[in-house]
């Protein structure tokens, strides 16, 4: 009987450390969800998939009768055909140095504006923020023909800067959004000890709220670099066809289907998508983690 009750001692606590958790069942709501998320999936994944394919197929195959079926071999004659002739290669190039230095300028400017919105009380405070806010309810297609006669009287028209600078000013709104909204959440009492120790204001903000603030930095640059990647009528109106040169990637890829007439090279075309895709991607998996977290940490304080 002792053994028994010692035996009953000893299975008390390890039952008590393991309760039984209840299992909650999937029910319809959780079932229609995940039911969304795969058809979700499926209609963002199926068309960059099938493009990716389409790239290595031939005219015949991809206009056939069956446009949905694997490739019957693998060449990269495309891929060449678009990065030569098309001049993607140099395309691509200018795209990422405008979107380089355009996103570098965004973010020190974004930054610098959201750090003195959220942190000091002046007059004209919130007017100023409203005032950036603003830009995020003004459509870009409405602007394009009083932007393109801004841009020319500046001299800047057919130039990479003229873009640049257009794109920093369309980037802003968002980026001084979002970040006065981060940099309220953090801790005001590591900024007053800097400035105690006699850590000017430029000094506090660069090596010590930045740093705090990297979360939310990698987020909003990652968010500016695929609207400028992806942008397409800011450069068909700052950069006419006079300066083929300096187009950016989404006019390079549209010119392929334009210039084609009757006899459309659509592995071509779809090649050029393929590698106007395939760096943003890369971004988006590299950075997802950073991205993920500098959504959420400005949601808490």
């Amino acid at each position: 009987m002792a053994t028994s009750t010692d035996t009953m001692r000893v299975a008390a606590p390890r039952a008590a450390a393991r309760p039984n958790r209840p299992k909650h069942p999937l029910g319809v709501f959780g079932a229609l969800s995940h039911l969304a998320l795969v058809v979700w999936l499926i209609l963002v994944v199926g068309p960059i998939l099938w493009t990716f394919l389409a790239s290595f197929k031939t005219n015949a195959e991809i206009v056939g009768d069956a446009p949905l079926a694997l490739p019957q071999g693998y060449s990269f004659d495309a891929w060449v055909r678009a990065w030569d002739k098309a001049h993607i290669g140099r395309y691509m190039l200018n795209t990422v140095f405008v979107v380089a230095v355009s996103t570098a300028f965004t973010m020190l400017f974004g930054s610098m504006a959201a750090y003195v919105l959220a942190r000091y009380r002046f007059f004209g405070n919130r007017i100023v923020y409203y005032l950036f806010v603003s830009g995020l309810s003004f459509p870009v297609f409405l602007a394009l023909v009083p932007l393109f006669f801004v841009v020319r009287n500046l001299g800047l028209i057919d130039s990479h800067l003229g873009v640049i600078l257009v794109y920093i000013a369309y980037s802003l709104p968002f980026t001084v959004f979002f970040l006065t909204a981060f940099f309220k959440t953090l801790p005001t009492s590591v900024a007053e000890a800097a400035m105690m120790d006699g850590a000017s204001h430029t000094r506090t903000f660069f090596q010590i709220m930045m740093p705090m603030a990297r979360p939310g930095l990698i987020s909003i640059t990652i968010f500016n670099i695929l609207g400028q990647w992806n942008q397409y009528l800011l450069p068909i109106v700052l950069l006419s066809g006079g300066v083929e040169d300096k187009w950016l990637i989404t006019q390079g890829i549209a010119n392929i289907n334009t210039n084609a007439g009757y006899e459309a090279d659509w592995p071509g075309l779809f090649a050029a998508l393929s590698m106007a895709i395939i760096p943003m991607l890369i971004v988006y998996i590299v950075f997802q983690r950073q991205i993920q977290s500098g959504l959420t940490a400005g949601a808490v304080k």
